[in-house]
């Protein structure tokens, strides 16, 4: 598989959707068996947040309209704590000075969910796909039950053993203190199908950025990366190929071929 790059500083749009504030436990998606389409995958390296959520709004709109293929972004943000539909301005314990201090940008955005932190070393993925394209087999909230199922099994072949949990989104672990979440999800699907945002999956994630923060307004479970889980971690390079051949082999994608352009 080959990860094209790309760096376009573009502006932000609207349109109507729905989030992982609307998910409730429904059947996953049944890809169509017959139709396998081709998947653009790009890698954008450490990229700030408004960048990325700028190109992913481009994107978006070029793949209603046909333009290009349906497209899987991967890549890290600097330090970043985003505020889904939920608001979570409330669940930062840090103080501004605190947040100057480290380096560390709030935004406010358009996906589900409460507060949760982006940062080196922390996988992120964000799918623009058509869910129109699955026709009748397709619901919203069965996206996020794929996208689970994609997690686990990606994190199954590196290593970690993950679950989903009962009225929870994301892929969890049991540590020694309970229930631990590895990985993240919020999304938005706006009226025309199209998906934006996506996963978040903690690699050699720096967790004590999760301390000045309330994770998804979640209060009596914690956060952990694949390296507190394994003997050594995945290199980014292998997460994101990982994930990319799950995300693509679940959803019905053909990934590009070494050479392609």
């Amino acid at each position: 598989m080959r990860m094209s790059r790309c760096s376009t500083r573009l502006l932000r749009t609207g349109g109507g959707r729905q989030t992982t504030d609307d998910v409730t436990r429904l059947p996953v998606v049944s890809r169509p068996s017959s139709v396998v389409r081709p998947l653009r995958v790009i890698d954008l390296g450490l990229t700030p947040y408004s960048e990325a959520w700028d190109l992913q709004n481009l994107i978006a709109q070029e793949v209603a309209s046909g333009q290009v293929s349906e497209t899987l972004l991967l890549l890290e943000h600097p330090h970043t704590y985003t505020c889904g539909r939920r608001g979570g301005r409330d669940h930062i314990l840090a103080s501004d000075q605190q947040l100057k201090d480290d380096g560390i940008v709030v935004l406010d955005v358009d996906r589900g969910g409460d507060v949760t932190y982006h940062g080196p070393g922390q996988l992120v993925a964000y799918p623009i796909i058509n869910l129109h394209n699955y026709g009748s087999t397709i619901d919203y909230p069965g996206y996020v039950r794929t996208l689970e199922r994609v997690l686990i099994a990606a994190l199954k072949e590196m290593g970690v053993d993950a679950h989903t949990l009962k009225d929870y989104s994301g892929a969890w672990v049991t540590g020694p203190g309970g229930e631990e979440k590895i990985a993240a999800i919020g999304v938005r699907v706006d009226g025309r199908g199209i998906t934006t945002h996506g996963i978040a999956l903690n690699v050699k994630t720096d967790l004590r950025f999760f301390e000045y923060i309330v994770p998804c307004g979640i209060t009596d479970k914690g956060v952990t990366s694949m390296a507190q889980m394994l003997p050594e971690a995945p290199s980014m390079f292998e997460a994101k190929d990982t994930f990319a051949r799950h995300f693509a082999e679940v959803f019905g994608f053909r990934l590009p071929e070494s050479g392609d352009a």
